[in-house]
């Protein structure tokens, strides 16, 4: 991606501003420092990254009713429900 100066940019704004028309994004800078990034309005953004599935493998649960029966008699006994 192309890094303008301020001033560049104020001088050559309409081919800058063509060229991120036409799909090629560019970043403003201010004392060296990138300050904004232009690009074209009708562009696709960049889709966040799917979160689904982030953590598949790194844990284990119970098999069948295990999961449901978890802390089972120490609630129980919390409410009263235990003998």
């Amino acid at each position: 991606m192309n890094t303008v100066n301020m001033h560049e940019a104020k001088t050559q704004l309409s081919k800058l501003v063509d060229k991120a028309a036409k799909g090629e994004s560019f970043i403003i800078a201010k004392a060296g420092k990138p300050m904004v990034k232009v690009t074209a309005i009708d562009s696709t953004p960049e889709k966040p990254k799917k979160r689904i599935g982030f953590m598949k493998g790194q844990g284990t649960f119970p098999e069948g009713n295990g999961f449901k029966d978890l802390f089972k008699d120490e609630i129980e006994e919390m409410f009263g429900l235990k003998d």
